[in-house]
């Protein structure tokens, strides 16, 4: 690799990423069968996510949620450094990113127990379940967009391909 490049999202983090991806892509899309793939996808969606809650304590430096969940204080600076148009780059998540993959996380793993749940005697049926899982998913579309939108917005502001940084790992210094 390029003298100027380096390694920041390790091979579990991007697993678990793009992992991700597929498992929502395919409840996604199996949602009206509410049977075995919807299911499956759903567990697999949890599962990532209980994995990812585990390595953001053991996992490479920029994968620990030491590293890049901020301080309110930290977030609102960023957010108005944004809105000025002279945000610093990050080599890690920045402040911003790091609230959304928190919240996203906590939104799955909200998609996933309430879809288990509703499998079990004690959740088959239950409306408010149905309420919480749907709602939850409306956010979390809301919020991929939203995700995807920032990476592009960011790839553009820094002339850094986001998208392709999670693909290979490596960033430019």
């Amino acid at each position: 690799m390029s003298m100027g490049k380096v390694r920041v999202w390790d091979r579990p983090v991007r697993i678990f990423h793009w992992g991700l991806v597929a498992s929502l892509t395919a409840a996604y899309l199996t949602s009206e069968d509410a049977e075995s793939p919807h299911q499956w996808a759903g567990y697999l969606a949890l599962a990532l996510v209980a994995f990812r809650v585990v390595w953001g304590f053991v996992g490479s430096p920029h994968a620990r949620f030491a590293d890049f969940v901020p301080r309110p204080a930290t977030l609102v600076d960023y957010v108005g450094q944004l809105a000025r148009g002279r945000e610093p780059r990050h080599l890690g998540h920045n402040p911003a990113a790091a609230v959304m993959i928190v919240f996203l996380m906590a939104m799955v793993a909200t998609i996933g127990t309430t879809g288990w749940l509703m499998t079990t005697d004690w959740g088959w049926g239950s409306e408010i379940l149905e309420e919480v899982h749907v709602t939850a998913v409306d956010l979390t579309l809301g919020a991929i967009a939203l995700h995807v939108a920032a990476a592009i917005f960011e790839s553009v502001r820094h002339r850094e391909n986001l998208i392709l940084s999670m693909l290979t790992g490596y960033k430019r210094r």
